[in-house]
């Protein structure tokens, strides 16, 4: 489709270049998104399943998608979309919320790493170690020489799962100013969504300069070969959801994974069950 090549990041992104609005790569309205998300989704769970059966026989491969963006940019939404096909055994899926006290006292890593998709599955973070390159600087939760640590530590971290069989695959949900305070005020407008939303929220729109500054930061910072970003635009839900997933299928579709052989003779098996009584 082409969407995923238009919006791999570069170590010299700059976000004001890219119109949260915009549809890269897609030249469809939100009709053809949609038509086009419903053929895509029975893949990406055949996909998955090729994946954790490959570790069945002993494969060691797994994927990790990270979706990071500012409150109601998406990412739980996109997660139901795209993924609605994977079953759930081979899916693990965790949101990062502040650090607990007992999580504080180790190195910021440490959560991340007990949460890692095990052989075979395809995990999602919503939310995730960025949040301690992102919210910690903009709110000074770190000092900028801790901070300026966490970027090496961070491309480390992520070079050694990439070496181990993860597949990591980086997305920020880029959304405007303007149409985060329109999904803002629908969640008030609908009693049904109340409880989506946190007065924080509020806040955390006084920093909404400083966020797109750390996201940069970040972003330039730790986009690499093995473990790139990917800037979707994300004001139409109907081209991110599609983006994320024209961006996960193409990594998956490079793994080139395949059913495994079976161990036994499916002849005779096959002799066996159709003699077989009951």
């Amino acid at each position: 489709m082409g969407i995923e090549s238009k919006l791999r990041a570069t170590s010299d992104l700059q976000l004001k270049n890219v119109d949260p609005a915009s549809t890269p790569g897609f030249k469809g309205n939100k009709d053809d998104a949609v038509k086009a998300l419903a053929k895509g989704v029975l893949e990406i769970g055949e996909q998955q399943e090729r994946l954790y059966a490959e570790s069945l026989g002993g494969g060691t491969r797994s994927v990790l998608l990270v979706l990071q963006g500012m409150d109601t940019s998406g990412k739980g939404g996109t997660v139901a979309h795209v993924l609605e096909s994977v079953d759930p055994h081979g899916l693990k899926i965790h949101s990062f919320k502040a650090p607990t006290a007992a999580e504080r006292a180790h190195d910021f890593l440490w959560r991340i790493t007990r949460e890692l998709p095990p052989a075979g599955f395809l995990g999602i973070f919503d939310r995730s170690h960025y949040e301690d390159v992102l919210i910690a600087r903009v709110r000074e939760l770190a000092d900028a020489t801790e901070i300026e640590r966490r970027y090496g530590a961070i491309q480390e971290f992520e070079a050694d799962l990439v070496k181990s069989g993860t597949t990591i695959v980086k997305i920020m949900l880029h959304l405007s100013a303007d149409e985060q305070k329109k999904r803002l005020l629908a969640r008030l407008d609908d009693s049904t969504k109340e409880w989506k939303f946190n007065p924080d929220d509020v806040d955390q729109r006084g920093f909404w300069n400083q966020y797109q500054d750390a996201y940069q930061i970040a972003i330039q910072r730790t986009t690499t070969d093995a473990a790139p970003w990917y800037v979707v635009p994300a004001d139409h839900k109907w081209f991110s959801r599609l983006a994320v997933q024209d961006i996960l299928l193409t990594h998956l579709r490079e793994l080139k994974l395949e059913w495994p052989a079976p161990s036994y003779n499916v002849a005779e098996q096959r002799a066996r069950v159709g003699a077989s009584k009951v």
